[in-house]
């Protein structure tokens, strides 16, 4: 709707993870090099936590692009899944037709493929979104996939992501074998005050930006002050003020206008 009025090419504050719009904050540059490191030198497990929005998907695709065609990834968003359809899942998300198979064929299957893999030279990376939401159960198949190897190599490495609650999952006694095995770990914090003017100016110069939408210094505090640097919220937040500034032709985004737009999102009319 304000794409024309500001000129934009296409909407800044979209929340959808899209890895062109990736700000690297200095955090967000070290989440990335810590999952690309512990998967160039095959470290087994990678674990990357953060808050709610902080960027984690974000990250992770970014980290996608950069592997190339050297790797075979497979991708997991839901994993509220049974042991057994967890294997298939991880089978079908690397290409492999499990249909109608059991959970032993399908980890035969899956093997067959991690070693074929191999023998090309190619790495493969499992990556478990929102790892917070795994069984103890699941955790332990987790692990057990972990275990498929020849005699100088892991045939898969595994990235978990989550929220804080991760790390507190994986300190259970019952789950030390497979903290054991996480040697890699990155936790992920929001944005500070100033990373977050920076964030704001960024999305808009890829979306198009020249100089408008403009948001002024009291308007960013009162945007740090509500998202404390969360970057969903943020953008959560910031779409509401373009969209302000369009229904009053105003370029400048300004300290009321934020209040207005946090109180629309909120569902509060008054002030």
């Amino acid at each position: 709707m304000y794409l024309d009025f500001y000129g934009l090419s296409e909407p800044p504050f979209t929340i959808a993870p899209n890895p062109r719009y990736l700000f690297f904050s200095a955090k967000h540059r070290e989440a990335l090099n810590h999952l690309l490191y512990g998967i160039r030198e095959r470290k087994g497990f990678v674990q990357l936590t953060g808050e709610v929005g902080a960027g984690k998907t974000t990250v992770c695709r970014a980290m996608l692009e950069q592997l190339g065609d050297n790797f075979a990834t497979a991708l997991i968003l839901n994993p509220v899944l049974t042991p057994e359809q967890l294997v298939k899942t991880v089978a079908m998300e690397f290409g492999l037709d499990v249909r109608g198979k059991d959970r032993l064929e399908t980890l035969s299957e899956l093997n067959q493929f991690l070693l074929r893999q191999a023998e090309q030279r190619r790495d493969c990376v499992l990556i478990i979104d929102e790892a917070q939401n795994l069984s103890t159960e699941l955790l332990e198949q987790v692990r057990l996939l972990s275990n498929l190897e020849t005699d100088d190599r892991k045939l898969l490495q595994i990235v978990l992501m989550g929220q804080p609650e991760l790390r507190d999952r994986l300190n259970d006694y019952s789950l030390r074998q497979l903290r054991q095995r996480i040697t890699v770990r990155f936790h992920l914090e929001s944005l500070n005050r100033a990373e977050l003017g920076q964030y704001i100016h960024h999305r808009l110069h890829v979306s198009g930006a020249n100089g408008a939408p403009f948001f002024t210094r009291p308007a960013l505090w009162r945007i740090f002050n509500y998202t404390k640097g969360i970057p969903r919220l943020v953008n959560a937040v910031c779409d509401k003020c373009l969209l302000s500034g369009f229904v009053n032709a105003r370029d400048e985004i300004s300290f009321g206008m934020v209040g207005t737009s946090i109180r629309e999102l909120e569902g509060r009319i008054a002030a």
